[in-house]
């Protein structure tokens, strides 16, 4: 493969049949500040482009986000998400942890390591770099890695004013409507935007309701730029539990059962209720030809409410964070010079009150508690471009504070958790065979710490003995644009061992914690490749296009004692050992499009024992429709189809479930339609 892309690289014809807006090889990458294009920097770095995120679905982030090796994201229920990259849903049964988020480099994790992807509309998205593998230098702690978040437009010279609307609707009761206002100009941009969506689910128990309010604006000045950012989110969605095998089989709507003493998911009426408002503020000021500085607050307030089967719980959150980066750049004939520094501090005060939930309501009060979290770090990095040469190196120092304190408890203090510069180095080189084919390596340490959810899990005991996972990720890899940019491939190896494993734990109730369980073995192979098959002999086709990615994991615990059980040898739970992705793009001519994209996943184990394994899944999705315009309006009428192949299959699993209760079924066989308009 490396002798076929180096001999093509070399042999390039300009093609006058074909171009494409949208390729690698006019993407910019930001990951790390590198201002780089994809074949230029010696990163593990995925980008998910515009076009990727509405080719399948306009109202999920699932379909493109899982056609990237190497992540993977869950919906139990609609819009109850888990994301994982390399395998780090091993410590996170639901939500979102050991993944640093950004949005236009605002963070969006907070300071106990948690974020809220269900907030973001995959409308308000130009696009996404997925940093794979620990991240180390600029985004600190974290083995699982970085997903980068971009919705910022461009300036224009000439002023322009523009509305977006969307309207769909389809299988179970699924209506979903956006509407935009943006205003652009060479000095001042601004936008609105607001949505709706709502949804009575597959299963019962699943209804979903969501609204979201956004407003932004940059300002571009002289020397600097300024940018805001104001989100409100009222979202809503019931939890319908998990099931075993045998009830997923004989009846997959079902909500999770009442057994014995304990009732069921309606009776109970599991669901959450998240009302979060957040702001976010971003300064760039360019100083001179060579300094700048750049800095980004955020603040946020989250009201949260889960009853669920056992407890009824209210929780309310206040985030802070800062984030810092002075950027010194120097360019002397051939060499490219880049240094940056800076830092990152991340605050949460929680408030969690817990009740006995009868039949919906809070009932008996149970316990108050009081956690403060935060984790920092400072770090610093230079970048290096010589010739056919990239050289990027980093450190970070990283800090975690978390204080808890039972107030239902009297003459109590607050116990701490705690750990201490702990230094993540990360160090990675890149070589240019030609103009067209790159091929890197890196060697990153990675460290996470456990989360605030990781300390004080379902069991409401405060967890300060649970220790950070840490490990060296080694990698190597290819990169590829050729064939005038018709072809782009990507090809990463890596070899990660992860020491201290946090692994979940349910105790006789019922109720999840976490532990350190040994080390693991996270051996693995991404394939990408992207192939537009334009020019063709035929006029009536503007685009075809043929796209594939193939993910091998097959992880494995190489040293798990739990009791008198020794887990060494078994596969990691959570994490399938394969993942093929196949997609097919077709545009003609009069702008009638069709957008295929088919995903297998091999089975995987359910739980640390390796006593159950889901069926490997095949899943069919399709997006068809014709974009035109009526008198000055451009219009999108699409059809989209989902799990066309009617599989029984679960799309979030509960692992290490209590009562093997591991399935959360996805929806059947389902459509819908939609009309949207610009002008």
């Amino acid at each position: 493969m490396l002798v076929l892309l180096v001999g093509k690289s070399f042999a390039q014809q300009e093609d006058s049949f074909y171009s494409s807006k949208d390729s690698l090889q006019s993407i910019t990458i930001q990951a790390f500040k590198s201002n780089k294009n994809w074949l230029d920097i010696p990163v593990a770095v995925s980008v998910i482009t515009q076009k990727d995120l509405q080719k399948i679905s306009n109202t999920s982030l699932l379909p493109a986000i899982n056609s990237v090796p190497g992540i993977r994201m869950e919906e139990r229920s609609p819009e109850s998400y888990r994301l994982s990259i390399r395998g780090s849903t091993l410590r996170s049964p639901f939500g979102v942890r050991n993944v640093k988020i950004y949005w236009n480099d605002i963070p969006l994790t907070d300071g106990g390591g948690n974020t809220y992807l269900n907030l973001i509309d995959i409308n308000q998205l130009n696009g996404v770099e997925v940093i794979k593998g620990p991240s180390a230098s600029m985004y600190g702690a974290g083995t699982g890695g970085v997903l980068l978040l971009t919705a910022a437009q461009p300036f224009l010279n000439d002023p322009k004013n523009s509305v977006h609307a969307s309207i769909s609707g389809g299988s179970f009761n699924l209506l979903n409507e956006q509407t935009i206002y943006a205003h652009q100009s060479n000095r001042f941009n601004t936008g609105f935007q607001q949505s709706h969506i709502e949804e009575q689910g597959y299963r019962a128990q699943s209804a979903l309701g969501k609204d979201l309010l956004k407003w932004d604006a940059s300002f571009k000045l002289k020397h600097q730029e300024i940018s805001f950012l104001l989100l409100y989110s009222d979202l809503f969605y019931q939890t319908p539990g998990g099931l075993t095998k045998a009830q997923m089989l004989q009846d997959p709507h079902l909500a999770r059962p009442a057994s014995g003493i304990i009732p069921g998911a309606i009776q109970q009426q599991a669901a959450v209720y998240n009302k979060t408002i957040f702001t976010g503020f971003n300064h760039h000021f360019q100083l001179n030809k060579s300094w700048s500085t750049e800095t980004s607050f955020v603040l946020s307030h989250t009201a949260f409410t889960n009853p669920a089967i056992a407890v009824y719980e209210n929780r309310d959150e206040t985030n802070a964070g800062i984030r810092t980066k002075i950027i010194y750049g120097k360019k002397i004939k051939t060499i490219e010079f880049k240094w940056i520094t800076g830092g990152e501090l991340l605050y949460n005060h929680s408030r969690i009150d817990d009740y006995a939930n009868k039949n919906g309501n809070p009932d008996t009060l149970q316990l108050k508690d009081d956690l403060y979290a935060s984790q920092w770090f400072t770090f610093s990095q230079i970048q290096l471009n010589y010739k056919s040469w990239c050289f990027n190196t980093g450190i970070s120092v990283n800090n975690e504070f978390t204080n808890y304190k039972r107030l239902t408890d009297v003459n109590t203090n607050y116990v701490t958790a705690s750990n201490k510069n702990i230094s993540t180095p990360r160090i990675s080189l890149l070589y240019k065979l030609g103009q067209h084919v790159s091929i890197y390596s890196l060697a990153a340490k990675g460290f996470s710490p456990p989360s605030l959810a990781e300390l004080h899990p379902q069991d409401r005991i405060f967890h300060s003995e649970l220790q950070p996972e840490y490990g060296w990720n080694f990698e190597t890899g290819i990169k590829a644009d050729i064939l005038d940019h018709r072809v782009q491939f990507d090809l990463a190896i890596y070899d990660f061992e992860l020491q201290n494993a946090i692994v979940i734990r349910n105790n006789l109730q019922g109720a999840q914690y976490f532990v350190n369980a040994g080390t693991v073995s996270e051996k693995g192979v991404e394939i990408s490749l992207k192939y537009h098959l334009l020019p063709l002999p035929s006029h009536s086709l503007k685009e075809l296009s043929i796209w594939g990615s193939d993910t091998y994991q097959p992880f494995y615990f190489s040293s798990y004692i739990q009791g008198s059980s020794n887990y060494a040898g078994n596969a990691v739970t959570g994490v399938p050992k394969n993942n093929i992705v196949i997609g097919l793009t077709v545009a003609t001519n009069k702008n009638y499009y069709l957008n295929i994209q088919y995903i297998q996943t091999s089975s995987l184990p359910l739980d640390d024992a390796n006593d159950e394994f889901t069926n490997p899944s095949h899943l069919l999705q399709l997006n068809a429709g014709n974009r035109f315009r009526l008198f000055k309006t451009s219009m999108n009428l699409f059809f989209a189809a989902d799990n066309i192949l009617n599989e029984v299959y679960s799309l979030g699993n509960d692992i290490n479930a209590a009562a093997k209760r591991f399935y959360n079924p996805a929806p059947s066989r389902n459509f819908y339609l939609g009309m949207k308009v610009a002008f």
